[in-house]
C-alpha cells in the first residue's frame, strides 16, 4: 500500500448517506423540478402567484441563516448531476470574477420578479403545486424535453467552467442562501459551520481533491479562514481530512 493510500480515509457513513440523499434527488426530479425552478417561480409570478418554488426559497434563506449553502451540498439535484459528472470536470473555477455573477444574476431575477408581481397587482394567490399535474412535474414529452435541455446546459456550463461551475457562477439560489450567511455573520449566533486546526495540518492536500466545490481547503486552513461564500458545508473535507485538522459542528461567532 502507498503512503498516499495510507494516508487517505475510507468514504465516511456521513459521506455515504449524503450521496445517496443525492442520488435520491436526482430521481425524484420529475415529481420535483417544478418545486425548486426559478422558471416556474417566476411564471407564476405573471399570475400573482406564489408558487412551490417561490416558497421554496424563501425556506432556504429563512435556513441559510443558520446552515449557510447546506441545501447546496446534500440536496439540490441540480447539485447532485453535476457531482456525479464531476469526473469529466478535472478542473475548479477559478476565484476571482467569474464567482461574483452569480450575485448580479440573483439580483437581475429578484428585480424582475418583484416587477413582475407588480404588474401583476401583487400576490394574488398561494399555490404550492402551480404548473404540476397531480403534484408531478413532468407529465409529457415535451416537459421533458425542456428538462433535458435544462440540465444539458447546466452540465456544459459546469464542464467549461470547472467543478460545480453552475453552483459556482450563475445559480441564483447560490445568492439568496450566501446573503443569508453574510446576515449571520455580521451577527454571530450559532450557526453550522468549519474549524480547523493548521497545527494538525500536513498539506497533504487531500480535502482539496475531496471538496466537490474545488475550493483550495488546504489554503483555507493554513490561513484559519474556514469561511467562504462558496462552501457548502458537505463536509467532505472534515471526514476525508486523515488528521482530523477540520472540524465541522454548530457554534456560535
Amino acid at each position: 500500500m502507498t503512503e498516499q493510500n495510507m494516508s487517505q480515509k475510507p468514504v465516511s457513513s456521513r459521506q455515504k448517506i449524503r450521496r445517496w440523499l443525492l442520488i435520491i434527488t436526482i430521481l425524484l426530479i420529475p415529481i420535483t423540478i417544478f418545486y425548486i425552478s426559478p422558471i416556474v417561480a417566476s411564471m407564476g409570478a405573471k399570475e400573482g402567484i406564489v408558487t412551490g418554488a417561490l416558497l421554496l426559497y424563501i425556506l432556504l434563506f429563512i435556513v441559510s441563516l443558520f446552515v449557510a449553502r447546506l441545501w447546496c451540498g446534500w440536496l439540490c439535484p441540480m447539485g447532485a448531476c453535476q457531482e456525479v459528472c464531476s469526473p469529466v470536470m478535472k478542473h475548479t473555477v477559478p476565484e476571482g470574477w467569474r464567482n461574483w455573477i452569480k450575485y448580479g444574476v440573483t439580483a437581475l431575477w429578484l428585480g424582475m420578479l418583484a416587477y413582475t408581481f407588480y404588474i401583476a397587482g401583487g400576490v394574488r394567490a398561494v399555490n404550492p403545486f402551480y404548473g404540476t399535474v397531480n403534484g408531478l412535474s413532468i407529465t409529457s414529452l415535451q416537459i421533458l424535453m425542456m428538462v433535458v435541455i435544462i440540465f444539458s446546459s447546466i452540465l456544459i456550463i459546469a464542464f467549461f467552467t470547472g467543478r460545480r461551475g453552475f453552483c459556482h457562477v450563475l445559480c441564483p439560489i447560490a445568492g439568496i442562501m450566501v446573503f443569508g450567511r453574510k446576515i449571520r455573520n455580521a451577527v454571530g449566533w450559532p450557526a453550522l459551520h468549519l474549524e480547523a486546526d493548521k497545527d494538525r495540518c500536513n498539506d497533504c492536500r487531500t480535502c482539496v481533491k475531496e471538496c466537490p466545490m474545488g475550493l483550495d481547503v488546504n489554503g483555507m486552513v493554513r490561513k484559519g479562514e474556514m469561511e467562504k461564500a462558496d462552501c457548502i458545508l458537505c463536509a467532505s473535507c472534515a471526514d476525508a481530512c486523515p488528521q482530523g485538522a477540520i472540524s465541522y459542528g454548530v457554534k456560535g461567532k
